[in-house]
């Protein structure tokens, strides 16, 4: 079993900025995909952003510029780096991760989700 812990959210006014983690652990033999998605209040969840084993990222478009998505493939951990923060980016944040178990099982596991205000 793979499980997900998530850190890092908050209020922080407009303009500000924020980091937020997710370290997996369990019986992991790889991960492929770690990412972000958020789901604002009334509104479907969406991919904010992700990034491969290898390193190859995708963007939602409403944050290319402002978001960059990291890792540290030896510690499975994920981070997202939000700048130039704004109210539209208020949302429950969850990481995503995809890979293969020590069993050689396939998983998908979600965070438990982050909470983000950016209020003044």
């Amino acid at each position: 079993q793979v499980q997900l812990v998530e850190s890092g959210g908050g209020l922080v006014q407009p303009g500000g900025s924020l980091r937020l983690s997710c370290v997996a652990s369990g019986r992991i033999f790889r991960i492929n995909v770690m990412g972000w998605y958020r789901q604002a209040p009334g509104k479907e969840r969406e991919l904010v952003a992700r990034i491969s084993i290898g390193g190859s990222t995708d963007y939602a478009d409403s944050v290319k510029g402002r978001f960059t998505i990291s890792r540290v493939n030896a510690k499975n951990m994920v981070f997202l780096q939000m700048n130039n923060l704004k109210p539209e980016d208020t949302a429950v944040y969850y990481c995503n991760t995809a890979g293969i178990q020590s069993n050689s099982r396939t998983f998908e596991v979600w965070g438990q989700g982050t909470l983000v205000t950016i209020s003044s």
